[in-house]
């Protein structure tokens, strides 16, 4: 399954935004996906536990998203959306387009869970 290679991916990468912030867990992760992408979105949400099991964001929440595909076109320059198959101009409708978005699979945001430091916390039975 291609999908638990992409979730394993995501877990390593949200691993890293954990260590760099001295967060403590990830609560919310949103990734942008288009349809262009390669990859099933109701699998990699069924993956993405399996892979998170034991890290730090095992019961953080997978946003998905899906991105629109977009197109330039060449012959006219206007930015229209397009269907998958049928990566055409919407305002001219010809052919002769750039993709602009579709094909994108991006981590867009983590939500950090941030513990306040141990040696700020005061003891009730300090002695002064």
């Amino acid at each position: 399954m291609h999908e638990l290679a992409v979730a394993q991916a995501l877990v390593e990468q949200v691993d890293g935004v954990i260590r760099q912030h001295h967060a403590s867990s990830a609560s919310r992760i949103r990734v942008c996906i288009g349809p262009l992408a390669g990859v099933v979105p109701e699998l990699l949400a069924s993956a993405f536990p399996l892979a998170a099991a034991g890290h730090a964001m095992e019961h953080a929440t997978l946003d998905l998203v899906a991105a629109p595909i977009t197109v330039r076109c060449r012959s006219c320059g206007e930015v229209t959306e397009a269907a998958m198959n049928r990566l055409v101009c919407g305002a001219c409708g010809d052919w002769h387009t750039q993709l602009i978005s579709g094909d994108e699979l991006l981590l867009e945001s983590v939500e950090l869970t941030i513990d306040p430091p141990h040696a700020a916390r005061l003891s009730p039975h300090r002695n002064v």
